[in-house]
């Protein structure tokens, strides 16, 4: 099976939104897992980030090219769980706008945070039930807490990229 040629993957400008957030999260979380996705059998602590469809915007301009409400999920275990998810959802906040108020630090390769609004602050959530975003279990594992928030990024594409249509020979 053959890829998608190079010449139509140089039209994308933009990464995808979690994959800017999923880079500059690992960056900044040091030993914290932070994914997209749940795996089966996960581990915690976890930072799970996923663009919720409910928002998106592309206003045309070449210097802001992406706007995403994004849900972030943070996860701990007990004994301390409950103050453990807490204390990493406000770490995510911190490192999300460190990475917006100095992006040049940040650099995952993926382009930058050019702007984040807090739009629900963290807070505990008992289940997925109660989840704003994408969901893939009915419920959480016994002794595990969940904090959502929900923030409004702005990113800006890379300021370099590895393939060009203006260089690339066809």
């Amino acid at each position: 099976m053959a890829g998608i040629p190079d010449h139509i993957k140089a039209l994308a400008e933009l990464s995808p939104v979690e994959d800017v957030l999923l880079a500059v999260l690992r960056k900044g979380l040091p030993g914290i897992r932070v994914k997209s996705l749940i795996d089966q059998h996960e581990k915690f602590p976890l930072v799970l980030v996923r663009r919720d469809p409910s928002f998106g915007a592309w206003s045309g301009d070449t210097r802001f090219t992406d706007a995403a409400r994004v849900v972030v999920n943070t996860f701990a275990a007990d004994p301390d769980g409950d103050q453990d998810a807490a204390i990493l959802a406000e770490a995510v906040r911190v490192v999300l706008r460190n990475a917006w108020l100095k992006p040049e630090a940040t650099g995952t390769g993926h382009g930058h945070i050019t702007r984040v609004e807090l739009n629900s602050a963290p807070r505990r959530a008992s289940d997925w039930a109660t989840s704003s975003g994408p969901v893939q279990f009915a419920d959480l594992p016994t002794g595990i807490w969940r904090y959502e928030a929900i923030y409004d990024i702005r990113i800006r594409k890379p300021r370099t990229r590895p393939f060009s249509p203006l260089t690339h020979s066809q």
